[in-house]
């Protein structure tokens, strides 16, 4: 053995027996609730239960799940009638109480911890698009939500998902630049007046789009105006393919 593996080997070891000796000193929680689970970034079975994964058969372009097996290939209702302009979208969960609340925690609790967990679910659940990108871009905030709010829960969750997945993290690739109200009670049409132009690529930027297949990263999918908006974006400042992965998705009529 030589040197420098020897050194990596006592660092394996270290770091175990370090986890090992936070486990005891704080032991491991559920993700969603404080029950004790048996490690670190995991959910008790309870709310395990209760989260409703996202698993085939689903619609290939938005990844809505089918009721029935149709065969490969069936589109949902939904991407029929209004075509995104991404390629393909991919979730975790699907945004019911248990998603709202990992969601909320994340974004409104400081609970920036979170972030690397859940990267690790969309690491599984986004596999094929992550395989496909040449760089992952998370959804940007207008500077003054990022200063009032202090982070980009998006970025939270982009950023362990491209040091797992060796993908480029491009934070800046994609930015704000019209401070928009809040989604939140607002119709699909207003939504998507509410973004219209809201999302640029600097300048400057261009050059780590163009050409390249982008993966886009944000943390729930309702109506898909921001996705959409955000695509749009990407896709005018030359970029080939947009593909969007999120940990959760707003549940839609199922086919």
């Amino acid at each position: 053995m030589d040197v420098s593996t020897a050194i990596s080997s006592i660092g394996q070891k270290l770091a175990r027996h370090s986890r090992l000796l936070a486990d005891i000193v704080v032991p491991p929680t559920c993700l969603t609730c404080d029950a004790f689970v048996s490690e670190q970034g995991g959910c008790c079975a309870t709310c395990w239960q209760q989260l409703r994964f996202v698993s085939k058969p689903f619609c290939p372009v938005l990844g809505t799940p089918h009721s029935v097996d149709l065969g490969e290939n069936i589109h949902c209702a939904e991407a029929l009638a209004d075509p995104p302009p991404f390629t393909r979208l991919r979730s975790v969960v699907l945004y019911d109480k248990l998603a709202r609340q990992l969601i909320s925690s994340l974004k409104y609790g400081d609970r920036t911890d979170l972030g690397p967990w859940l990267a690790e679910w969309m690491r599984a659940a986004g596999n094929e698009l992550i395989e496909d990108a040449d760089l992952i871009v998370p959804v940007p905030l207008h500077n003054k939500r990022l200063l009032a709010r202090r982070f980009n829960q998006s970025a939270e969750l982009a950023r362990p998902l491209a040091k797992l997945s060796d993908v480029p993290f491009k934070p800046k690739a994609l930015v704000r630049k019209k401070h928009t109200q809040r989604q939140v009670g607002l119709t699909q049409s207003q939504r998507e007046r509410n973004l219209s132009g809201a999302f640029i690529v600097p300048e400057e930027k261009k050059i780590e789009v163009a050409g390249k297949t982008v993966l886009l990263v944000d943390d729930v999918y309702t109506t898909g105006a921001t996705a959409k908006a955000a695509t749009r974006a990407l896709l005018r400042s030359g970029a080939d393919h947009v593909d969007v992965l999120v940990f959760a998705k707003v549940e839609t009529e199922l086919l």
